[in-house]
């Protein structure tokens, strides 16, 4: 019969050690050659038997002092120079003859016992993160807000969850809901949700970066005479001056009056200029027109030719 280095095997340097150091090693040892993070590997599966084996000695006090008269028989100082066996096992074994010494039972007793402590010590292992996205309207993501969402959880049921959306959040910005994901597994964390904020583009604004677009609509003789008008942004309305001559696609920046930076600034509001032209006209109207046509010499199309 091989004797067997139960304190070499969990890397225990003295056998004058405490009840809890056994215990830390032993798990710090089961952790590292567990079956369940070795798949396949022969070696980590025989390694985690010696180690299981070793624990159950020495965890008992008076398995332990028996163990320690063997011990220092065999090993005593010259421990260091030794090199630890590999036990030789039947097939199907769990714990070798020399762990019979100790305690007794028959095979499928020690079997039984074994599979009890395997399936308690499997590694926690977290749930996997999930992901889905909502759209929102720009104003509600320039504002933030509480929102009430429903969604469908991976088990096919509808569940609703209270999020916050805080002001200014960024296109595409993830909203973090956490233990909200996929369950754990041997008692492991649930993974989280995620959940992305697609910002929806209005009629009105368009957001760029931290700039917000809009247009901004004259009539022909607003933009030859020039003149005041107010542009309406997301937050507040701006008295803007036209000057005369403006061109349609010339743009007017208002600083200051776009999205929020999260710095604490805000982008600029950006006015598209587009001159529109009355589609129904009194005849009042369009005699001016005639007239205005009769004694202009304007001609946009003069440099073209």
């Amino acid at each position: 019969m091989i004797f067997k280095d139960y304190y070499k095997i969990l890397e225990l340097k003295t056998n004058k050690v405490t009840m809890e150091q056994i215990k830390i090693a032993y798990r710090e040892q089961a952790k590292k050659y567990h079956p369940d993070v070795n798949v396949e590997n022969k070696f980590a599966e025989e390694r985690f038997k010696d180690i299981n084996e070793a624990y159950r000695v020495l965890s008992s006090s008076s398995s332990k002092r028996k163990y320690d008269r063997m011990w220092n028989t065999h090993i005593g100082n010259k421990r260091k120079k030794e090199e630890y066996e590999e036990s030789k096992r039947n097939q199907g074994s769990l714990f070798s003859d020399f762990f019979n010494m100790f305690f007794g039972g028959t095979e499928q007793e020690v079997d039984t016992d074994n599979a009890n402590q395997k399936n308690k010590k499997k590694t926690p292992i977290k749930g996997e993160n999930i992901e889905t996205s909502i759209k929102i309207p720009i104003v509600e993501a320039f504002y933030g807000m509480n929102k009430r969402i429903s969604l469908r959880t991976v088990e096919g049921s509808m569940k609703t969850f209270n999020i916050k959306v805080p002001a200014g959040i960024r296109d595409n910005e993830k909203i973090r809901l956490i233990g909200q994901g996929k369950a754990g597994q041997n008692g492991g964390k649930s993974g989280d949700l995620f959940i992305k904020i697609e910002i929806e583009q209005d009629k009105k604004l368009q957001l760029k970066g931290y700039d917000l677009y809009t247009n901004l609509y004259l009539t022909p003789w607003e933009a030859a005479l020039g003149t005041r008008v107010d542009v309406k942004g997301i937050d507040e309305t701006s008295s803007v001056y036209i000057p005369e001559g403006i061109g349609s696609g010339e743009v007017l920046r208002i600083p200051s009056k776009g999205y929020k930076d999260g710095k604490g600034g805000r982008g600029d509001l950006i006015a598209e200029v587009k001159i529109m032209v009355p589609q129904e006209m009194t005849d009042k109207e369009k005699d001016l027109y005639q007239e205005l046509k009769q004694i202009s010499k304007f001609n946009p199309r003069r440099n073209l030719t």
